[in-house]
């Protein structure tokens, strides 16, 4: 089946678009004219991709919208076949419109809706499939829908969170190294000219002159360096090996640390409120959210724990043997087993989490913008010394 777009008027005089799928053109044209339209354009439908396009991926934020938008549809009791049509017709990006085109087709050959998200791995992941087929047994789906876009929408403020506490430092740190660059390229080779008669020059001039005279015969080196490490940093930033290794070099760091626990503590907790809530029993729960924590080593922990559950362990005295939880959060944990509502308390866990880690990214950028800052200050400043000493040394020289 293709599929085409066209444009065309309906029976009332109004304008009409969207998309239908057909063997052909021709086929196509009849089921438009079976449904009273008149059809004034029709044409295969193209992805549309530009230059800045560099990933034809659905994004977290489509994924989000699909979401709340299947909710939106299931509880104004549109049918699910029906509402993926409309959002796939009211032109969705090309990478989720293509997804949906696919889902459509799964639920056309008899698949039920979660095989057909099943059959998409790179798109939805094991939780979101089996919260989908416990919607379905329990007709429940709409809620469910709204559920999974809340959940969604916290993964994705996490996210934005997360690449807005690394902004700021990294725009920081590109000014001071384009500084040194001007400095050592433009202002030390003009001013170095006033010295070119010196017999003797102090260590510090001689030193400072040096360093610019060599990184200027060797800037290109130094950029192709630069842009081979940033290929080269990418590249392994893909890599399982370089993964693992970087995810057990950030439980070490002190400062780094802290972030990575409280990061996963949000994903794993708000993941097993949301099964708890839906009536997953909670080994599936515990494997299921386990799936939501991208650190292997804290991964394994939580395994572990599983199945000390598993084996008869209580659940709180399971997870305080992780790295993920503190004494409080364990003493939130007994209480809740005591009560039996652990929905409430890994919910209250989960946002407690994340406004320690508001608090931990407003910490960092208070404390690194003023380092950046004095660290730029204080090499423009040393520059400016080491000249005006120069030009009093060979004021002396002179006299």
């Amino acid at each position: 089946m293709d599929l085409f777009d066209y444009k065309a008027f309906d029976s009332s005089g109004a304008k009409s678009d969207g998309q239908i799928e057909a063997k052909d053109k021709q086929h196509a044209l009849t089921q438009l004219k079976q449904q009273g339209l008149l059809i004034t354009e029709i044409k295969a439908f193209q992805s549309q991709k530009s230059i800045l396009q560099f990933s034809s991926k659905v994004s977290l934020a489509d994924l989000e919208f699909l979401t709340a938008e299947l909710s939106l549809l299931l509880q104004s009791g549109v049918r699910i076949d029906k509402g993926i049509d409309i959002i796939r017709r009211t032109k969705a990006k090309p990478a989720l419109a293509n997804m949906l085109r696919d889902l459509n087709s799964e639920l056309k050959k008899g698949n039920s809706l979660s095989s057909a998200f099943r059959a998409q791995p790179d798109i939805f992941d094991p939780l979101y499939c089996n919260l989908i087929e416990l919607g379905e047994e329990s007709g429940n789906l709409s809620e469910i829908f709204s559920d999974l876009a809340k959940d969604l929408k916290f993964k994705r403020d996490l996210r934005s969170k997360i690449i807005g506490s690394l902004t700021y430092p990294l725009v920081i740190l590109a000014v001071c190294l384009l500084s040194v660059f001007f400095i050592f390229n433009v202002i030390i080779p003009k001013m170095s000219i006033m010295f070119s008669d010196a017999q003797e020059l102090p260590w510090y001039t001689e030193l400072m002159l040096g360093a610019s005279n060599w990184m200027t015969a060797n800037q290109s080196y130094l950029i192709f360096a630069i842009f081979l490490g940033s290929i080269g940093l990418l590249y392994g930033s893909k890599q399982a090996g370089f993964i693992q290794w970087w995810q057990r070099v950030s439980l070490k760091l002190p400062i780094i640390q802290n972030a990575v626990t409280t990061i996963e503590r949000i994903r794993f907790n708000s993941g097993l409120s949301m099964m708890i809530k839906s009536g997953v029993p909670i080994d599936k729960a515990l494997a299921l959210s386990s799936g939501n924590v991208k650190n292997h080593l804290l991964r394994r922990e939580l395994e572990i724990a599983r199945t000390k559950v598993k084996q008869g362990s209580a659940l709180a005295l399971a997870l305080r043997q992780t790295s993920l939880y503190p004494d409080f959060f364990v003493s939130l944990l007994e209480v809740g087993e005591e009560s039996g509502n652990l929905e409430r308390v890994f919910e209250e866990i989960a946002n407690r989490s994340r406004q320690d880690f508001e608090s931990w990214t407003t910490r960092m950028t208070t404390l690194i913008e003023p380092l950046m800052i004095l660290f730029m200050g204080g090499f423009v400043g040393s520059v400016v010394v080491i000249m005006l000493l120069s030009m009093v040394s060979l004021n002396d020289i002179g006299f």
